[in-house]
């Protein structure tokens, strides 16, 4: 935690009971120095009830005489152990309800590009639940015949640096079992970042490929000589046996 529980309240009290500086008072709070003025003036939190953060386990004595004699001093919560870890978010990620209908979707497009993520993975990533993924690998979910797999960033569901980090757990989770990948399967267990920067891809020949220039004799060094090849002249086919027998008919 890095701002004390009811800031403005315990703003109160510092106001009232040290000598404190606004700066410091408003810089532990986590409020703007003209509100701690307003609080001091009895123009702001009118009514509010200080609340002493000694009592409260949030501030030492020590602390506050230490800021009471240097201006410049800043004032340090107090370490709690029994709140480490509560500002992470617990339970499942809250979805609004203009986007859940879209979860299904987001669901089936992480089984199907990136099946090394574990069901806990996905259920973190868009906030769902154990039973509807794995009815989605099933395909046994009631909607399954219409749905379509959308890209969960694009619908907002988590960001695109999340989706990365759960991508390279599951790819180093995987490598440390043993498992082998195939080319394409390393290309999807890349980051956002790390497909920026790779090297393009060679070219696979196309059919068409080495049809602009034709061989003609060879030339002083017993190499095929090369000469471009005239559009016009792949249009001006000889005449066949068929036509010379119409033309004679027409003179006949």
């Amino acid at each position: 935690m890095d701002k004390p529980i009811m800031a403005k309240a315990t703003a109160v009290w510092l106001v009232d009971n040290t000598t404190i500086s606004f700066k410091q008072v408003a810089d532990f709070c986590g409020l703007h120095e003209l509100e701690v003025q307003g609080i001091a003036d009895g123009e702001v939190a009118q009514g509010v009830k200080g609340f002493d953060p000694i009592a409260n386990n949030q501030l030492t004595q020590d602390e506050i005489d230490k800021a009471q004699a240097s201006p410049s001093h800043k004032l340090k919560l107090k370490f709690n152990a029994a709140a480490v870890g509560e500002e992470k978010r617990r339970g499942p990620r809250y979805t609004p309800l203009s986007k859940r209908q879209d979860r299904p979707n987001s669901i089936l497009w992480l089984v199907k590009f990136h099946p090394e993520l574990t069901d806990g993975q996905i259920a973190k990533l868009v906030g769902t639940t154990k039973p509807t993924i794995q009815s989605i690998r099933e395909r046994t979910h009631w909607n399954i015949q219409a749905m379509e797999p959308i890209d969960p960033v694009a619908l907002g569901l988590c960001k695109q640096s999340e989706l990365d980090a759960a991508v390279q757990k599951a790819a180093k989770k995987r490598e440390a079992e043993g498992a082998a990948m195939t080319d394409d399967e390393r290309r999807k267990l890349l980051s956002t970042e790390q497909s920026l920067i790779a090297e393009p891809e060679p070219k696979i020949p196309t059919a068409i490929e080495g049809l602009e220039t034709f061989t003609l004799g060879r030339d002083d060094d017993n190499k095929p000589a090369e000469k471009p090849v005239d559009a016009e002249s792949l249009f001006n086919l000889p005449d066949t046996d068929e036509d010379e027998e119409e033309e004679d008919g027409d003179k006949a």
